[in-house]
């Protein structure tokens, strides 16, 4: 979601562009770059699906798709949401620059948290990657509702009437973001379980080699 222009304090936006920073640092090595085109067609639909948005006070409700993102890429999450809100700010006046680190955090670090909570029943696959999908999907949008919630209401307390909307707003883009998440898992998971069986960016996880006695 896009927190606007002029809203936070100081040390908000310096605690966001910090985490942001730090993030974005951690993606870009842990990325393979062999796998750069499925990096941007993630970060394509998260531009994309961001894109339709309904002003709410100082932020505002739309699609996020950062569970997705979060479950498949994992720390290259990071690398990826920033140029999307980049390209949203400068094209579109979505967000700001001055805000643009407080907004990735937001988005990033619970798509993060869901992955790493969630990628062993991920890998398993069957109902199991469905359900940590869904999980997945909601949870993420939910912990992004929640930080930029903080995010306002630690820069002023006359936001948080803003910072509840912010939360309740969300929960119709939770419910529908985790099935579209359960649905797409479900799929990558029958037909193309390398990709949700990988390490943290694009390393595959080693497989065991059995050595004879």
């Amino acid at each position: 979601m896009h927190i606007s222009e002029g809203v936070l304090s100081a040390p908000v936006l310096l605690a966001g562009g910090g985490v942001s920073l730090l993030g974005t640092w951690v993606g870009l090595r842990r990325l393979d770059y062999d796998h750069l085109i499925t990096a941007a067609t993630l970060a394509s639909a998260f531009f994309v699906g961001s894109l339709v948005h309904v002003p709410l006070g100082p932020s505002s409700v739309h699609l996020l798709l950062n569970g997705l993102l979060g479950m498949i890429l994992g720390w290259a999450a990071f690398p990826c949401i920033l140029v999307a809100l980049l390209l949203q700010a400068l094209l579109f006046q979505f967000g700001g620059i001055t805000v643009l680190g407080v907004n990735t955090m937001n988005v990033a670090v619970p798509a993060l948290l869901c992955r790493f909570l969630l990628a062993g029943h991920v890998r398993a696959g069957g109902r199991r990657a469905a359900v940590a999908g869904f999980l997945g999907g909601a949870g993420a949008v939910l912990g992004t509702a929640l930080m930029a919630a903080l995010s306002v209401a630690f820069t002023d307390e006359g936001f948080a009437d803003a910072a509840r909307l912010i939360v309740v707003a969300h929960v119709p883009v939770m419910l529908i973001e985790g099935f579209v998440t359960m649905f797409a898992v479900g799929a990558l998971a029958r037909t193309h379980p390398t990709i949700l069986g990988l390490g943290d960016g694009f390393r595959p996880a080693a497989s065991k080699e059995v050595t004879p006695c």
